[in-house]
This record gives C-alpha cells, structure tokens and sequence, in this order.
C-alpha cells in the first residue's frame, strides 16, 4: 500500500514537472516570438543606411547643441555656452580681414579647358593621407561638396571633390567619415587659398560632419557680388567662361550611391574642376575694375580687397542646430498657422485639430531622430494637417488618409521611387493608437511613451550612433516637465515660449543693419538722400561719384541728378533712419515689417508700388506679433464690409464661368482647384514632365 501510495506521489510530482516544464516553454517561445516580432517591425532591420556605418558623429540627432572643435584651453571666465560658440580659428580669419594688400594667382601657364577622363578615387585612409601631403605643397586649390538630405535628420557630405591644377580627387565622405581630419589642418592653413562657389553651406557642412574650418577662402559667387554681374550660379559662369553646360538637376540624385553612375561623376568633376579657371578670370576682371578705379584719387574702394573680405567673412559662420523649444513645436506652429487660424475660429474643434497637429508633429520629430530621416521622409505637413482634421480611428484608415493626402500635393521633394506611406509610418502605424486615442495623456508624456516604445529595454528600433543620445542625454521636453512639477504648469509654458520667442529671434531678424545711413550729395552739395553702401558703391565703380566723407560715408556725385527731392514735397529720403524698433526702440533685434500687405498691394498703381521702402519699418519680435495681430484682424472687418475673400482658395477656369448664374459659380469654385496645388503639378510638370509616365502626366495637365 505504501508502495502504491509512493508511486502515486511521484507519478503527481512529474506530471506536474513536465506540465510546468511544457507551460515554461511555451511562455519562454511565446517571449522569443513576440521579441523577434518587436525586433523586426522596424523597417531599419532589413534595410542598413550607409551612415550607420560610421563609427563616429559629431552632429548626432539629439538635442543638444552642437560643440566645436576646442584648440585651446578657455580661461576660468569663459562659461561652457559661450565656448560651443566659438569659432576655433577666429584670430586667423580675422588677421586676413585686416590685409590691406591680396594678390590672387590661381594658375600658373596656360589652361586647358578639354576636361580629361582621369580623375583620382579616394576611399582609404593612406589614399587620403597622400592627397593632405600634397595639397599642403598647393598654393591654392578648388573644392565642392554633395550633400545628402533626403534619408538623414541633419543631412551629411557624401563626396568632396577637390581640383587642383594636375589634377581632380574625389573623396568618398563615406567611406572615410571616420578620418575626414586628416584634411583638417589643410583647409585651416591660412597660406592656402581654397577656392569654392556659394560656400555659405559648405562651410557649414564641413563643421558639422568632420570638424574641418575653412581658413583663406576666395568664393566666385562674392566675387560676382562685387562686380555686379547679372547672375552668379555656377551654371552661368561655366557657360560663360569656360562654355559648358551642366545639369544642375544631378545635384538632387541621391550621391550616397556606389559606384556613382558616370554622369553622376562627370558632374561632380565639373564643379570643381573649371573652379581654379573661373577664379582666374573673376580676380583678373576685379583687378582690371581696381585700375580703371584708381584713375580717380578720392576712390578708395578697392574690388579685390572687397571681394576676399566678403568671402572670408562666411569662413567665421559656425554650425548650429535648429533646437525648437519642443520637438517638433516650430512646425507644429507653422501648420496651425496655416491651415487652424481661419477666421479667427477658436472653436473647442478647431482647438482639438491643433492638438493632433502638436501630437503628430512631435512624434514626427522624434521619429525623423530615432530613424535617422528627414522629416519629409517620415510625414508630410499636407498629411498631418489631414490627419488632424480627419482623425481617423482605424490603422486602415490612418493609412489611407496618409495617402491620399500625399497623393493630392505631388511632392517635387522626393523621387518618385518612394511611395507613400513611407517605411517609417508603416513599420510604426501603432504608434497612431497613442496620437489620436489617449486625448488624456500630455505631449511631454507622449514623448517619453513614444520614446521608451522605440528605444526602451523593449524597444522596437535599433540604437544607432545617431539616436543613442536621445536616451542618455536629457532633452528639452524632460526639462519643461521638471520645470512644471517645480514651479506649475504656467511656468513651464512660459519656459516654452521664452525658448520659441529666442529661436524666432535668431532664425529670422536682420543679422546686419538694415539702415547704413550713407549721405549722398549732388554736385553742388546738396543731400540728396540716404541709403546704403551697396548704392555707394554702385557709383563710385562706375565713376560717377567721389568719396567725400568715411564715417559715415559720403559721396557727391559727378553729374547733375534728375531731380531732388525737396523739389517733388519728398522728404523721406532726406532723413537719416535709426536700426531701432518703431514701437518700443528695441536695438538689439528686429525684423523688416510691411505696413500694407502684399494682398492690397498687388491692386495698387505702379506709381504707388515704386516706393515700397515707404511701408516698410522696423519692429521687434514682440511688436511684430502684436502689429500682425492687429493686421489679421483689420483685414478679416475689410473683407466682411466688403463681401471679398481674403485669401484666393480655388482658382477656376473663366472660361467656364462666363455666362454662369452667381449659384452656379459658387458650385464651380467648391469644384475648383487649390492654387498650391496648381503650382505644384506646374513645377511637377515643367521639372520631370518628360521623365512621367503618361498617365501620370496627363493627370497632372487635366488640373
């Protein structure tokens, strides 16, 4: 019996065994299964990006600012913001804004403008430590570089192509991201002129992606400036010097492709190649202006000088972020701006369309970060504003009101190969669940939910070098919600918008003064007006004026003027303006505020429409909003006394309304078509209209 009863307890305890055991292994599966199912929803899995590659970046997709290089150490005064922000190679730039004496030579003998096949393809580390060796024995050399934005957050260099006068590199950024410095100190020496064309972002760009500052730099595009030619692409100088014609539509293919297909690096030769060339030929025309000047001795205005200052000055330009006081909040703004702000509704609907905005704006962002992608790449603004006015409540529909809307703006952004939804929104589609069904939950929450969804312990999308930071670094959204919990919700909110206020200032006030107060004087030394120095400067090249005065500058003219303006009752032009805010004397920023807006203005007379510098005055930021306000409102009172819509929302064709009863035009304009979405399949049309599939073109012509 004891027996029995012994094998009865052992046969219960390994039933149990072997069920817990089964259960066990059925949940361990079930885990493994759900894991690799999170691992592999995120379309990154299957599809690698080249940056991925790169072990090293200095600008990654967080949100902090961005540092540069340190070459010394700051004394104990100088405080970690005021460090990010110095340029590393100031003293030098500055010594060569203060020659007084430049001579440019950019080749030496005779150039053959036959460009040859040969060219050198850089893509190791000691190919590229040879090239630094040799450029270092250069005088002078010509550099360009391609950008890719489209599937990148920031953008990053792709090819560097550099000329001298033997020959022509093209170095693989891609390739040698990691060790691009070693052409750092080349581009830094001051005793080496680098020649380029509209540097302005390729300055930038090659701060952001490998810590190279240029130092000594000679741009055409300023050049031009200076001898006031008629246009400065790149495209009208190699016409025009060296008589080729480029296909200036290559610099938006996709430059991360390897091998480059040849015409992709016919192209990129040629924008570097003819440089040294054309820079010849510009510094011979600014030297032939500085003769023809020096005839008259009261000139002293020199081209050359002029032209080496002007383009040395963009060389003290640093890289900045754009950092919104919330992700994705200047866009969300824009958006609602745009398309929430009708008439002043402030409707608890309309209030509602604007907190999807805010809600899909910042998940766009964060996701364009994590991805490491543009924000075009990840949602459209036309399908956030769809989405937000539709608020579909299914996946399925989410999805097709994404493309439907997508479908209706052609994009001109992107290639017609991607097609929408794109990768992002389809591998993330849950994420909509969140957005549109948890009205409760805070945007900061959102973010952090979102954010722990992605990149958490569980997270569905893989770290990278770009996005890592976004989890060990704290982030704007974080710090407003510390800030709320401290101090109150309304604090937090004044935070924000204290931090949007100072990004509005910094993106778009005048970076220089708009009112130089220059005098000019007629020929019996009368004031004839005001104006700046490019006015000055127009005369004194031609000869028609002599510098009287240098602070402020003065000229008297040579000839006798057509008229005066105390003879015509004018006296705006006579009087000296100040770099100050009308309303409230504001110095520090402002912004150019038109008084009659542009939707009146196009009715006016020509006459009335010549002195457009009347109506044009300065205010700062907070008067400017305050003066829009005021501005939108007197508007929308116009347009209601009036029976006149403000803004033109359909446009048809005339010849059908002709002859039309007033109802049925009002049935013919809903049918209408939006202006936007005229112009789009315009440009689609006059860009790509013979590349189109014909349906696609016939679509767009039937608009």
């Amino acid at each position: 019996m004891e027996n029995k009863d012994k094998f009865k307890v052992a046969l219960t305890v390994t039933l149990f065994a072997a069920v817990s055991i089964f259960f066990t292994n059925q949940y361990r599966k079930h885990r493994r299964q759900q894991k690799q199912h999170s691992q592999n929803s995120c379309y990154l899995k299957t599809e690698p990006k080249p940056q991925n590659t790169f072990k090293r970046v200095l600008a990654d997709n967080c949100y902090s600012p961005f540092k540069h290089l340190k070459l010394t150490t700051t004394d104990s005064t100088t405080t970690t913001e005021e460090f990010v922000n110095l340029h590393p190679y100031k003293a030098e730039i500055s010594a060569l804004l203060e020659r007084t004496e430049i001579e440019f030579e950019f080749f030496d003998g005779e150039f053959n403008l036959e460009m040859s096949d040969s060219f050198v393809w850089v893509e190791t580390e000691s190919h590229l430590q040879e090239l630094a060796e040799l450029l270092r024995k250069e005088r002078v050399f010509a550099v360009d570089t391609e950008q890719h934005g489209l599937r990148s957050f920031l953008g990053f260099t792709a090819l560097v192509q550099i000329s001298t006068q033997r020959n022509d590199y093209l170095i693989d950024t891609i390739a040698l991201h990691d060790v691009m410095g070693i052409l750092r100190p080349v581009f830094a020496n001051p005793d080496i002129c680098k020649v380029f064309h509209g540097a302005d972002n390729d300055v930038l760009w090659l701060q952001r992606d490998f810590h190279i500052y240029i130092v000594n730099l000679f741009d055409t595009a300023k050049a031009c400036d200076v001898l006031s030619k008629p246009q400065k692409s790149l495209a009208y100088l190699l016409e025009m010097y060296c008589g080729v014609a480029t296909n200036k539509m290559l610099q938006r293919e996709d430059w991360r492709r390897r091998p480059l297909p040849l015409e992709m690096v016919q192209y990129a030769r040629t924008d570097s190649h003819f440089l040294l060339y054309i820079a010849n030929c510009i510094a011979s025309e600014l030297k032939q202006q500085d003769n023809e000047n020096s005839a008259c001795i009261d000139d002293k205005f020199h081209s050359v000088l002029e032209a080496s200052r002007r383009s040395n000055v963009i060389c003290l330009q640093l890289f900045a972020k754009d950092i919104d006081a919330a992700p994705g909040e200047s866009a969300a703004s824009s958006l609602i701006f745009r398309h929430f702000n009708d008439q002043g509704n402030v409707s608890s609907i309309f209030a509602e369309n604007k907190d999807f905005v805010r809600r899909l704006c910042t998940w766009r962002d964060l996701m364009a970060r994590v991805h490491d992608e543009n924000l075009r790449y990840v949602l459209s603004d036309q399908a956030i504003v769809a989405l937000a006015v539709k608020v579909p409540t299914t996946l399925t529909d989410i999805y097709n009101t994404i493309a439907q809307a997508d479908i209706d703006v052609d994009s001109l952004d992107l290639n017609s190969s991607f097609q929408s939804p794109y990768p992002v929104v389809c591998s993330h589609l849950d994420d909509f669940k969140i957005l549109f069904q948890d009205k409760m939950v805070e945007p900061d929450e959102i973010f952090q939910l979102i954010l722990q969804r992605h990149l958490g312990p569980n997270g569905t999308c893989p770290l990278s070098i770009y996005n890592y930071a976004l989890l060990t670094k704290s982030n704007m959204k974080l710090t407003n919600r510390l800030v709320s919990r401290r101090n109150g919700r309304r604090n937090a909110k004044q935070v924000t918008r204290k931090a949007s206020r100072e990004l509005f200032v910094q993106k778009f006030s005048c970076k220089s003064p708009v009112y130089h107060n220059c005098r000019i004087y007629a020929n019996d030394g009368r004031l004839l007006c005001y104006c700046d120095h490019r006015k000055l400067e127009w005369y004194l090249r031609r000869d028609l004026a002599k510098l009287v005065d240098e602070n402020p500058p003065a000229i008297i003219l040579l000839f006798e003027p057509k008229g005066r303006p105390e003879d015509e009752g004018n006296d705006f032009y006579i009087q000296s303006k100040k770099n100050i805010c009308v309303g409230c004397g504001e110095g520090n920023h402002y912004l150019r505020y038109r008084i009659i807006p542009a939707c009146y203005r196009m009715h006016f007379p020509e006459h009335l429409k010549s002195h457009r510098s009347h109506d044009i005055v300065l205010v700062c930021v907070d008067c400017h909003e305050s003066a829009h306000t005021a501005a939108e409102k007197c508007k929308r009172q116009i347009a209601a006394e009036l029976g006149i819509p403000l803004y033109i929302r359909k446009v048809v064709d005339s010849s059908q309304a002709q002859g039309m009863s007033s109802a049925s035009v009002l049935n013919l304009e809903e049918a209408g078509v939006s202006p936007l979405e005229l112009r789009t399949s315009a440009m689609a049309l006059l860009r790509h209209g013979t590349r189109m599939p014909s349906k696609r073109r016939e679509e767009l012509t039937q608009v």
